[in-house]
């Protein structure tokens, strides 16, 4: 009697593991990022791992599931951020403090943040969208609580909006347009400084 012939998913995956799944997010999160989250198939991403979609499917039960787990570390610190830096704005450098975490935010989690605010809207269905949408807000309401003018609210959505797309149009800029890594964070902590607090409030940054 012959045994069974092993199917072909499960040698595919097996040398694969966390690593592959890890590969995976990364491209999708490029993928998301450069081409869109409903322009981006199973089958790009398979192919751009060089696996099949099956093997896809082996680690991510659909491409919702997929965006959910590229974006989650990303809106984890965004909710750390609310939570933590955010109700001490009103202490001595509270302001100074909160831009420095949000700047670094951003740079640590550039792709992700571009996806949620540049296609929140078109897949605003998606739960995991909700919940990145609703973080947003209340980051926003924390930081411009105490204005009532429309221009602070404002200020916010171009410091935020205006920073991501900043960090993630530079992949498509020239080699020398690009700014080391240490200038990139210090013109973004002294831009959106100049945004997000009252001129009011002396900067130490």
């Amino acid at each position: 009697m012959t045994s069974a012939p092993v199917p072909a998913l499960a040698s595919e995956v097996a040398p694969l593991r966390h690593s592959a799944a890890d590969a995976l997010k990364q491209i999708a999160l490029e993928e998301f990022a450069a081409v869109g989250y409903l322009g981006t198939s199973l089958q790009h991403i398979a192919d751009k791992a060089g696996v099949s979609k099956s093997s896809v499917l082996y680690h991510f039960e659909s491409k919702e599931a997929l965006l959910e787990a590229v974006l989650t570390p990303a809106i984890d610190a965004m909710e750390h951020l609310l939570t933590t830096t955010v109700i001490s704005l009103r202490a001595p450098g509270g302001p100074e403090r909160y831009v420095t975490d949000f700047v670094d935010l951003l740079l640590d989690n550039r792709l992700a943040v571009h996806i949620f605010i540049n296609q929140g809207q078109s897949i605003i269905e998606l739960p995991v969208m909700q919940r990145a949408n609703t973080i947003v807000r209340s980051l926003a309401d924390s930081m411009t609580s105490e204005f009532t003018s429309s221009s602070q609210r404002i200020r916010f959505g171009v410091a935020l909006g205006g920073a991501a797309y900043i960090l993630v149009a530079a992949v498509n800029w020239s080699t020398e347009t690009i700014l080391p890594a240490d200038e990139t964070r210090a013109a973004l902590i002294s831009v959106v400084s100049e945004l997000l607090i009252p001129m009011s409030t002396p900067s130490s940054i």
